[in-house]
């Protein structure tokens, strides 16, 4: 199910759409800029925080809890009990055994998708046409059937919402966590529903609608096998740990984050019998990799930054359609070399008062990057302007 729409924007409408780019490209880059700045103070003190604590921790037995130990960063592992049952007091399912219980919600609605083609015209204008489809799948978020371009296709309002449950702590021997840390290293298992399961579900959530069981979910359907607009598919997930280790302060009886001398809130948590050094080893190795996610956005974000900025250019020269692709293609590379030259030389001022040397490394990555790009521009812009 699809329709197809066309539009037609004017040169001086794209213009003005230019202009507007140009603030949220420049909002962009300074929100780029301060972000990359503040990723690599947030690596490098994190990074200290993690050999500060690999330096205290002190691996204790779990039989018992010394008093000399308390505001110390301990290690501990061991066996995992959860203390009480998870449970959607709403619905009325529980998870005996277990540290944590999910309610997992779907409704079957419309989804809109589109595919647009846009053709320039001579005079700077645009023409661009889209393709909408409808179709009907089950879905865990509301779609918002509103701002569908095609009326129609009404979704109603979810009845119920997804939710989590979690014991309020879980031991380790005679040490207590908390239990939403504990639940979240466990193992996710389905619980299967029964029928007499279902039926009380509807009535709960006061579906309105026939209760029946498919593959262990309920589904809230006139007709399962052909379900319409509105139905509702649930089910229920378990989280279940035999094992975990944990790093944090010790007190009393409980662990809790450790605050190491540069501010840093330490605690480490892994399924599993696992050594304190193996634990900070993954923690700094998560924290390389949430660096380098968090630069290579913040990089990606200057370059959209850049390109909206330099957009205009490619708007006033589309006039005449192809000079406008050549401009456009020219403001890329220029956008590309902004990025190469700014994002690294923001690293290299966040990094130069800890780690000088690697400061000046990557500063000088970006000027050599940046210089290749240029030389091989040039080098393709000479054959073209030699005289035949």
């Amino acid at each position: 199910m699809s329709f197809t729409e066309t539009t037609t924007t004017s040169w001086f409408s794209r213009l003005k759409g230019a202009l507007i780019r140009i603030v949220i490209g420049l909002i962009l880059v300074v929100a780029c800029i301060w972000l990359l700045f503040w990723n690599e103070g947030r690596s490098v003190k994190t990074y200290r925080a993690l050999v500060e604590g690999a330096g205290l921790v002190v691996s204790v037995d779990n039989s018992r809890v010394d008093p000399a130990n308390d505001g110390k960063l301990v290690h501990v592992s061991g066996p995992v009990k959860p203390v009480g049952v998870p449970e959607d007091n709403v619905l009325g399912i529980s998870a005996e055994g277990a540290a944590g219980l999910e309610r997992v919600v779907e409704m079957y609605q419309w989804v809109e998708t589109s595919r647009s083609e846009t053709r320039k015209q001579l005079g700077g204008g645009e023409e661009t046409v889209t393709t909408y489809s409808y179709n009907k799948e089950w879905k865990r978020d509301a779609v918002n059937s509103s701002n569908f371009r095609q009326a129609g296709h009404d979704n109603p309002q979810m009845p119920i919402d997804d939710a989590s449950f979690f014991v309020p702590s879980a031991t380790i021997g005679a040490f207590s966590v908390d239990g939403r840390a504990v639940a979240r290293l466990g193992d996710e298992r389905p619980i299967p529903l029964s029928a007499s399961d279902a039926t009380r579900l509807g009535q709960a959530a006061a579906l309105g609608k026939p209760a029946s069981v498919v593959g262990g979910q309920a589904i809230f359907s006139n007709n399962p096998q052909n379900p319409e607009i509105g139905d509702i598919r649930m089910s229920f997930t378990r989280s279940d740990i035999d094992s975990a280790s944990f790093v944090g302060a010790q007190r009393g009886a409980g662990l809790v984050p450790y605050t190491t001398s540069n501010g840093r809130a330490l605690f480490l948590s892994q399924a599993g019998l696992v050594e304190a050094p193996a634990m900070f080893d993954a923690a700094q190795s998560e924290n390389t990799i949430i660096t380098w996610l968090v630069r290579a956005g913040g990089l990606i974000g200057l370059f959209i930054g850049f390109v909206f900025i330099l957009s205009i250019l490619g708007v006033i020269a589309d006039l005449v359609p192809f000079i406008g692709t050549i401009v456009r293609f020219g403001t890329t590379a220029i956008a590309l070399i902004f990025t190469l030259l700014i994002g690294p030389s923001v690293i290299a001022i966040a990094w130069i008062t800890y780690r000088p040397l690697i400061a000046v490394a990557v500063l000088a990555a970006g000027i050599a990057l940046a210089a290749g790009i240029l030389y091989l521009r040039r080098g393709k812009a000479a054959p073209a302007a030699a005289p035949a």
